[in-house]
């Protein structure tokens, strides 16, 4: 049976019943192991000789703090990760995954204010790769300032993407309906892939370990195996997909 891709209402659901009493896991169990996920297919692709220095740009989201998590596991893979914040988030966990972050002399860069992106400039140019963890799968166009001066940038920087649950700036069911969204060269897809990134053509990986089987039958996902003890699984290619 073919895999089930998420409209962005049964995503939200899923991520409820894994918090749930009859779950029992915390936002913070599920962050960290999608980060790890996250830092496992970067390092998966692009291998720290030729790619030493990842550039981690995070929203403020939820989004942001897999990207957060994702930049410290990073850092322990021997990668030189930065970490840029265009607005950087409130939470409670947000501020700690940061300073655990700091705590590992992770660079964190953030706008001087709203409008400055001089420190994403200079940033771009000294990365070999950027991780995508800014918009999440209840982003909704279009995209707002300050963000609407950084998703040209990481664009124009023409370096290799990877994002996280969808690229940031598509509609978690409508894909990249705008054309203002990421061209990610690779995308890992947490839980279960997304409605909008069906025709996703990179390299796609899956990640998020953590589902029972329960809830895997449940709704319905038809998740893939995991090979041995890897947090990723990469699953075919929209092509190879159809031949199966």
């Amino acid at each position: 049976m073919a895999m089930r891709y998420l409209t962005a209402r049964l995503a939200q659901q899923i991520d409820e019943e894994l918090m749930s009493a009859s779950g029992a896991f915390s936002i913070d169990q599920l962050m960290e192991l999608a980060g790890l996920a996250c830092a496992q297919t970067l390092a998966t692709v692009y291998n720290r000789e030729k790619y030493p220095r990842v550039l981690v740009c995070c929203g403020p989201g939820n989004q942001g703090g897999d990207g957060l998590v994702a930049a410290r596991h990073l850092g322990m893979f021997g990668y030189k990760p930065t970490v840029y914040l265009p607005k950087p988030g409130s939470k409670d966990i947000y501020k700690r995954l940061a300073t655990q972050c700091q705590n590992m002399s992770i660079p964190i860069l953030t706008p001087s204010q709203a409008t400055d992106v001089s420190p994403l400039k200079q940033a771009l140019s000294q990365s070999d790769v950027i991780l995508d963890a800014i918009f999440g799968f209840s982003f909704h166009p279009p995209v707002r300032a300050p963000f609407d001066a950084v998703l040209p940038l990481v664009t124009q920087s023409k370096l290799p993407i990877v994002s996280v649950d969808i690229p940031s700036g598509w509609d978690v069911e409508k894909g990249d309906e705008f054309g203002v969204g990421l061209q990610p060269d690779v995308l890992v897809s947490l839980t279960a892939p997304k409605l909008g990134v069906k025709s996703f053509k990179g390299r796609h990986f899956l990640g998020g370990r953590f589902i029972p089987k329960a809830l895997d039958e449940k709704f319905g996902l038809n998740l893939p195996e995991y090979p041995g003890f890897s947090q990723i699984v990469e699953l075919p290619s929209e092509g190879e997909s159809q031949k199966l």
